[in-house]
């Protein structure tokens, strides 16, 4: 039974989780291509301003995370979602019909609002349906919106600048998140109890196995206490340089490859969405292998700190060899993806139900923040140094101390809170 039950929720829960994520994906990433595809010349907007734009997501994205978790966790993550997507979905196609750079500035910062919380709502969901030693796989399928939405989203978004511009691309990747919320709607429930197409046998086996897991736990008090443990702490600062690098990257590949002699839009897009395939791969490789071995810190400091080795060499080939350079890109961006599924299956099991969900919000947070940081500043270096160079040491360090730091808060499979 207990394998039955297994496909059961893999089957309905994670195609749909999978789909949500994406489409939020989408109308964030979809951004740097149309900075890149027309957008800052029929605005005018220069290339600081452009830095500004690309960040501004970000910091909307930082203001709203622990309240949005914590009503996921105590009342519907379903509900949250229902909306948000609604929202998003609005917002991502007014993009397209903005005339100037003050209404963008507005539309990228309520963007970042409206989305933040889905991705602690959506771990929280999971956390509900899904034991330990299934939870990083779980978590990775999730993630794995991500690159796969950036695989395709970088061809199909450079096809659309070409043949109909940059405003109808916003419109039309904006359109399937409106859609998709009714779908979210009919086809989720928050909590194994709920679910219909459960037995009652098995939603107490599932039940019955969540509330063990809880049990090894070390109790904590509340939210102030959870915030205050050195393994919290630690992870928000590994997390905030974790994401310096991934959004620097995200952000400003396709300006990057674009800038490539004898490159075009169609081309870029081909080339960006390359490093998205490996990070598929090792997503999917490092999470099967955290969940079989429950050894969470061996399947995310390496990754990144291969991450941060490509950057570096990137960075010393310059632009004499742009083939090689662009190698060590790939490597650094499937480098960089690998870890998300065993990273946030140490948060839920390092501390207890009653306060995980407002610990992953507040290091999601902290990411919105290297996030922000590492969209902005890696454009401002691009665009104030005229080269890449700059950009890729500042994203190389910040990998770099991010390892550091997961060796240090992590201490072993089995964490022991403070």
């Amino acid at each position: 039974m207990g394998n039955q039950l297994s496909m059961k929720r893999w089957y309905r829960l994670i195609p749909i989780a999978f789909i949500t994520y994406s489409l939020a994906y989408l109308d964030r990433a979809n951004f740097g291509f149309a900075a890149a595809g027309g957008m800052a010349k029929d605005l005018n907007i220069t290339a600081a301003m452009s830095s500004l734009l690309g960040s501004l997501f970000f910091l909307g994205y930082f203001f709203f995370q622990i309240p949005g978790a914590v009503y996921a966790s105590k009342k519907s993550a379903k509900k949250l979602i229902f909306w948000s997507l609604i929202l998003w979905g609005v917002l991502a196609m007014a993009t397209g019909m903005i005339r100037n750079v003050s209404a963008l500035i507005v539309i990228r910062f309520l963007l970042g609002v409206v989305e933040s919380a889905v991705m602690p709502s959506m771990l929280v969901f999971l956390s509900m349906w899904f034991t330990k030693s299934e939870r990083s796989r779980a978590n990775t399928f999730l993630i794995l919106g991500n690159p796969v939405t950036i695989l395709w989203m970088s061809v199909l978004s450079g096809y659309l600048i070409h043949s109909v511009g940059w405003r109808w691309m916003f419109i039309l990747e904006g359109l399937p998140a409106i859609v998709w919320a009714f779908l979210w709607w009919k086809l989720v429930v928050d909590r194994p109890s709920d679910a219909k197409w459960l037995t009652d046998d098995e939603k107490n086996d599932l039940q019955t196995q969540l509330d063990k897991e809880q049990l090894d736990i070390k109790p904590v008090k509340n939210y102030s206490v959870a915030f205050r443990s050195r393994i919290v702490i630690l992870l928000c600062f590994q997390y905030a340089l974790w994401c310096i690098g991934v959004y620097g990257f995200v952000m400003w590949l396709p300006s990057i490859i674009n800038a490539a002699p004898d490159s075009n839009i169609v081309k870029t897009g081909w080339l960006a969405s390359v490093p998205y395939l490996l990070a598929i791969i090792g997503m999917l490789t490092a999470s099967y292998y955290s969940d079989k071995t429950l050894k969470r810190k061996s399947f995310i400091w390496p990754f990144l700190l291969i991450g941060s080795l490509a950057f570096y060499g990137s960075y010393l080939i310059g632009t004499t060899n742009f083939w090689l350079s662009y190698t060590l890109l790939v490597i650094a961006g499937g480098a960089m993806y690998a870890p998300y599924g065993p990273f946030f299956a140490v948060i839920t099991e390092v501390l207890p139900r009653n306060v995980s969900a407002g610990a992953i919000a507040l290091i999601n947070s902290l990411g919105a923040l290297g996030s922000f940081v590492g969209a902005y500043i890696v454009g401002y270096l691009n665009g104030t140094t005229g080269g890449f160079g700059a950009s890729y040491i500042f994203m190389a360090g910040s990998l770099f101390v991010s390892a550091i730091l997961t060796m240090i808060a992590i201490k072993s499979s089995k964490v022991k809170q403070v």
